[in-house]
């Protein structure tokens, strides 16, 4: 069938009588008369070759070619009109899908958030957050902020911040730390990355303790339980710092440690929309 020929008209009568299953009120929803919607559906079926309804004494039923094509039309209609929806003041409104990891998106990116929108105001970015485990294809996401050393399978990583990790701790228990081999005595918090302390320590040239207690799966999550002195946890600086502004954490030791840094990232199967390509410009400049 020629795209340019199709009867528009007539598959949004059929689609609104399927749902109502009557020409009556299928017309009142479209504004037209019932005799106007039956021959709409009418010619419809005359163009396919098939019946759609039968009809029934009261109102209308479908046949198994009708019930073929009524979720077709329905999904598309639908998208049609979400399609539409976003076009806000005559200009189309993107959506970029996002996933970030937590300690980014609150130690980094929310803060910034509000200068991208000033700049696109046509984009709207919707943020799902993750702990650096994320499926951008079975999630339907336009891009990730993962942290690591940019070897995912099957995407494109772009470096956005280096992020050190270094010892963090409240206030009360910084007091009582002098020397790197302190940390000893204390109940260290881990990530699930679990040789980072050991890396930590040996940087130190001090051997690690025996590592126990309460594991994390999100540095911010960590971090909060740094600031209720429940540990010393080993974190990224670069992401604390209003907590390190406001002494709500302390940073004893300057050693820091490479662990991996913060990365862009999109399917390789994927090219970037529109969106994508603003905001991925944008991230790289405030970054930089």
């Amino acid at each position: 069938m020629d795209r340019a020929q199709l009867p528009l008209n007539a598959l949004r009568a059929f689609e609104a009588s399927a749902r109502h299953l009557n020409f009556t009120r299928a017309g009142i929803e479209l504004c037209v008369s019932q005799g106007a919607v039956s021959h709409q559906v009418a010619a419809l079926e005359l163009r396919l070759g098939t019946r759609l309804f039968r009809r029934l004494p009261r109102g209308l039923a479908l046949t198994d070619d009708g019930q073929a094509l009524v979720p077709v039309l329905a999904e598309t209609f639908d998208r049609i009109g979400a399609t539409l929806d976003q076009f806000a003041g005559g200009r189309f409104q993107y959506t970029l899908a996002l996933g970030v990891v937590g300690t980014f998106a609150t130690g980094w990116l929310l803060p910034r958030l509000d200068d991208f929108a000033a700049r696109h105001p046509h984009i709207d970015v919707r943020l799902s957050i993750n702990n650096n485990r994320v499926d951008l294809a079975g999630e339907g996401l336009d891009g990730a902020i993962r942290f690591g050393d940019g070897a995912w399978h099957g995407t494109q990583a772009e470096p956005l911040l280096a992020a050190p990790l270094t010892p963090l701790c409240a206030p009360r228990i910084a007091a009582r730390l002098q020397a790197p081999g302190d940390l000893a005595r204390e109940r260290l918090l881990r990530s699930y990355r679990v040789s980072e302390w050991e890396s930590w320590f040996a940087a130190a040239e001090l051997a690690a303790p025996a590592l126990r207690g309460p594991m994390f799966d999100s540095s911010a999550v960590m971090a909060g339980a740094a600031m209720a002195g429940l540990g010393v946890a080993l974190a990224p600086r670069a992401m604390f710092l209003r907590e390190l502004a406001a002494e709500q954490l302390v940073q004893p030791f300057g050693l820091e440690i490479d662990a991996g840094r913060y990365w862009l990232t999109h399917l390789l199967s994927r090219k970037p929309g529109l969106a994508m390509a603003a905001f991925r410009q944008w991230l790289v400049a405030a970054a930089a």
